[in-house]
């Protein structure tokens, strides 16, 4: 294993303590961190049934506060990491903040926009494009959502 991914591994696991922190208050168990010059700057998780707000995702949040810790919205030299595939609000937000790397744990088959249904960080159209890195510690990010789902189903 290299460096590179020695160091998205630990970070996925990073984002997954910050999903496991969603369930506290029932939300869906998806986590983000942001990494800037290998340190990480922002870490968040799923908000929207304890704030009321469907934009409250990991994702968004995430970028918030890594754009008010850094002092920019510009979020070049950043890597998010996210414990499922962004859907189309998280994707175009990390194109418009200009995120440079992408690595996120399970694809999501139903709403994904970074490759599974669509493919909004590498749309040739736009003027910035992110590198993405798919499959970090899938089996573990799937198994925290499929078993919060189990649970809903009961």
């Amino acid at each position: 294993m290299t460096m590179v991914q020695a160091m998205d591994h630990e970070m996925m696991a990073l984002a997954l303590v910050q999903a496991r922190e969603a369930l506290t208050h029932g939300d869906v168990p998806i986590g983000a961190v942001v990494v800037h010059d290998g340190a990480v700057i922002a870490q968040a998780h799923n908000r929207r049934e304890c704030d009321k707000d469907p934009t409250a995702h990991a994702e968004l949040i995430a970028l918030q506060r890594a754009a008010a810790g850094l002092g920019r919205w510009r979020l070049t030299g950043c890597t998010l990491y996210v414990t499922l595939e962004p859907c189309a609000m998280c994707a175009g937000a990390l194109v418009l903040a200009r995120v440079d790397r992408l690595v996120y744990g399970c694809d999501d088959p139903k709403a994904g926009a970074c490759g599974s249904v669509m493919d909004l960080v590498r749309e040739s159209r736009f003027n910035h494009w992110i590198d993405v890195v798919r499959g970090v510690s899938a089996e573990e990010c799937q198994t925290v959502l499929k078993d919060f789902f189990k649970g809903c189903r009961v």
